[in-house]
């Protein structure tokens, strides 16, 4: 590989590091603002711990699809779960923020993020659901263990993603030990 295709690739690397900086309106157990590279992390976390359970499913490309699907966020910053359906277009915006950040990409990388990110935007391949159904778990599950502030909308957990988490047996399973949760956290105030 040439030096100057190494820097490339670096600089990418580089414009991906913004990603650390963006905070979500989640809260982590000790009350700190979660960074979107964190949930990423967590997320990429899960799909492993998992893993021996999703079958027919490849998981190299789902654990992709987890790295890679809020990394436009670099740029535009995130948009809270609860806040997501009054902004029509996200997605665009997004894919157009990953575009940029993918610039220095060589066009055979950037084409294959960007038709990792496609599955997952659009769920159009059984591991783009997977990796969205996921997403939309591990979020209700930060929402359910971050120190949130008290008027903190606990009921929205019980419908977010549903459309996603319900169709597979095992996201049903696992969505239904989060919304047991959901239910605890409602009930006690907390």
């Amino acid at each position: 590989m040439k030096p100057a295709d190494i820097q490339k690739r670096l600089d990418f690397i580089r414009e991906a590091e913004r990603l650390k900086d963006v905070v979500r309106n989640s809260y982590t157990s000790q009350g700190r603002r979660e960074s979107t590279a964190e949930h990423t992390w967590r997320l990429c976390l899960m799909a492993m711990v998992f893993q021996d359970e999703l079958g027919d499913l490849d998981f190299l490309k789902v654990l992709k699809i987890c790295l890679l699907h809020d990394l436009g966020e670099a740029i535009g910053g995130d948009i809270p779960a609860t806040a997501q359906g009054s902004v029509p277009d996200k997605g665009h915006r997004e894919r157009v923020d990953l575009l940029q950040l993918m610039e220095a990409l060589p066009a055979a990388l950037r084409e294959e993020f960007l038709g990792l990110w496609d599955e997952y935007e659009n769920a159009s391949s059984p591991e783009g659901r997977a990796a969205k159904a996921l997403d939309k778990i591990e979020t209700i599950l930060q929402h359910n263990q971050g120190r949130n502030a008290p008027d903190f909308d606990y009921a929205f957990n019980l419908t977010y993603g549903r459309k996603y988490t319900d169709g597979r047996d095992l996201f049903r399973q696992i969505r239904d030990a989060v919304d047991e949760e959901t239910r605890k956290r409602m009930t006690s105030g907390a």
